[in-house]
């Protein structure tokens, strides 16, 4: 259980990104993080694993305060947060398997880190990962001679072989095609779902938000507008997270179960064009 009371941010400029957000976020919810660009929702997911330091507030993950703590039992602490990020963060001249296996830097120790001495356990686990994101035939290729979608599976496999109890996703999709985006939201919501993992993705495309989130929490101006079900997110409660637009239009699909291409396209059309 992810617990968050009262969290809130002021940077040294004096701007408010978050403003006394609380949440609890139990095990194996996927919850994702919808607004405007500006409303807090990358600086909420790095307040959580202290990337960014809060103004106020707490953070505690099952019971364990973090916001005070600081050197080793920080990095401790931070073993059980598995972070996915959008520009993907890897290591481009290593291997597939080689970023895979950084997950478990945080526990071998720098120097058989630097010898790659990896333990047998980790090396199978490694393996297991790859093939459970459909990467087994891979291992040995580099990383910057991958697509976008094939690199998003690395950092997921990545993430998991730190065995987190949360895992923190910023922007998963924001530079895939549609169907490799919706391909990787529905690997993150099944392993979150099989591994029991509580996890909180921040997004900009509501479509895939209402498609794949067991929850979803609006933001706006760093606050919360919003927190209930994906089928909660009408037209009026869109315009009360973004701002006035034909929300109407953005919510149209073809076919039961599958979003069209040219929906998502103006559901991203709409979102970018807020502030």
């Amino acid at each position: 259980m992810l617990t968050l009371k009262g969290l809130s941010k002021r940077y040294n400029t004096g701007d408010m990104a978050l403003r006394e957000v609380s949440l609890e976020v139990p095990a194996g919810q996927v919850l994702t993080l919808i607004g405007p660009s500006g409303a807090g929702k990358s600086t909420l997911i790095r307040c959580i694993n202290r990337l960014v330091e809060p103004s106020a507030g707490s953070v505690a993950l099952d019971g364990r305060e973090l916001t005070s703590l600081r050197g080793a039992p920080l990095r401790q602490a931070r073993r059980q947060i598995g972070m996915i990020f959008q520009n993907y963060a890897l290591v481009e001249r290593l291997s597939v398997m080689e970023n895979v296996l950084s997950g478990r830097l945080a526990y071998i120790g720098f120097w058989r880190s630097y010898f790659r001495r990896f333990p047998p356990q980790d090396v199978r686990q490694a393996v297991h990962l790859l093939e459970r994101v459909g990467l087994e035939s891979m291992l040995d290729k580099r990383g910057d001679a991958l697509s976008g979608g094939q690199k998003q599976r690395v950092g997921i496999a990545r993430a998991l072989m730190q065995n987190p109890k949360l895992l923190l996703v910023d922007e998963p999709t924001a530079s895939l095609d549609p169907k490799t985006s919706r391909q990787i939201m529905r690997l993150i919501c099944e392993l979150c779902r099989e591994q029991n993992l509580a996890a909180i993705i921040n997004i900009h495309d509501v479509a895939l938000a209402r498609q794949f989130a067991d929850r979803v929490v609006g933001l706006r101006e760093g606050a919360i507008v919003y927190d209930g079900t994906p089928e909660g997110l009408t037209p009026d409660m869109l315009t009360s997270i973004y701002g006035e637009e034909d929300w109407n239009a953005a919510q149209q699909v073809e076919g039961p179960g599958e979003q069209a291409e040219t929906t998502r396209a103006v559901d991203r059309a709409l979102l970018e064009g807020h502030p």
